[in-house]
């Protein structure tokens, strides 16, 4: 690479809003893509869980940037037809193929139950927070010779998280539901697939937790990491089990709710495409690794500096 040419990975190469959209349980597309190309990639990872659909989304009021349309990629987290369970997914992949793709900021959305009265089904949260109960899952990209420690005290970007928030309230403001939203919450994230025993929800219920999901770890780890901004949308389905009045939780239930939820969805996006800059001057993503990197560079084997070019690459320039 000349010394002219920024790194792929530096802000001086990644100045552009793209979007990341993750998609969850009934959520396997975005039909309001404009410009559709199917992308499939490899990464030092392995391969993600679906194909890319690189497009544009609209800027329906024009109010977001000065660019006309937003670059956006989507991928299915659990692939087409869901045939990826919560443990199967690889996460490092959708991560590494999004930032391949020049995503600098992700929404994912997800389904998730309930722990509180008041978030009832079809209820929306923008949460804040997370506590990972998740096992068995590749959380890091870093190991084998590099290690670096980021900071994760707070796992969504606050910047990126508040214009979800934004978006999601004109949207239910809209359809006269904003009683619906929910603009923080912590959400507990466990291994699945199956759902979880009364006592793990009465537990996860007097530790603080509001809702509860399979997916959003390691995923917002792994997004840090990756120094992109990251922030959650999620749908609740269910009660989970903890709520004796209400039936325990079944898969028939929550992709019926998602179902009826998904052009709310949609819409949701696409308030958030109006509301996002086109520079990420005016909406940083996180430089999550600046100070986090502990070991010596010249210490890092050839084979990891490779694979974790575009994660760590710019840090690591002579």
């Amino acid at each position: 690479m000349s010394s002219s040419a920024p790194h792929p990975a530096s802000p001086e190469a990644r100045s552009e809003v793209v979007l990341g959209i993750i998609g969850g349980s009934g959520l396997y597309g975005m039909d309001e893509l404009q410009e559709v190309q199917e992308v499939s990639l490899d990464t030092p990872f392995g391969a993600p869980s679906s194909p890319f659909i690189v497009g544009k989304l609209p800027r329906v009021s024009g109010s977001g940037a000065s660019g006309g349309a937003l670059r956006a990629v989507f991928v299915s987290r659990h692939d087409r037809g869901h045939v990826l369970t919560p443990g199967e997914i690889n996460y490092r992949a959708n991560i590494h193929g999004l930032k391949q793709l020049g995503v600098t900021h992700v929404l994912a959305v997800s389904a998730v139950g309930s722990l509180r009265e008041g978030i009832a089904p079809g209820h929306v949260v923008v949460p804040d927070q997370l506590i990972d109960r998740t096992k068995h899952r590749e959380s890091s990209f870093f190991g084998h010779g590099c290690v670096a420690h980021v900071q994760f005290g707070d796992p969504m970007d606050e910047r990126f998280r508040a214009r979800v928030v934004s978006a999601a309230a004109g949207v239910l403001e809209d359809e006269g539901t904003l009683g619906q939203l929910h603009e923080r919450g912590t959400l507990v994230v466990m291994e699945g697939p199956a759902f979880s025993t009364r006592a793990e929800s009465e537990l996860y219920r007097r530790w603080g937790a509001d809702i509860i999901g399979m997916t959003a770890l390691p995923e917002a780890k792994l997004a840090r990491e990756a120094e992109l901004a990251y922030a959650l949308l999620a749908t609740s389905t269910d009660y989970d089990c903890w709520h004796l009045s209400e039936e325990e939780v079944t898969v028939e239930a929550v992709l019926a709710i998602m179902r009826a939820n998904v052009a709310r969805v949609r819409r949701i996006v696409l308030a958030l495409a109006d509301l996002l800059p086109s520079s990420c001057d005016q909406l940083p993503w996180p430089q999550a690794l600046r100070g986090a990197l502990s070991t010596d560079p010249s210490r890092i084997p050839a084979v990891t500096r490779e694979r974790l070019e575009l994660i760590v690459g710019h840090y690591l320039q002579d």
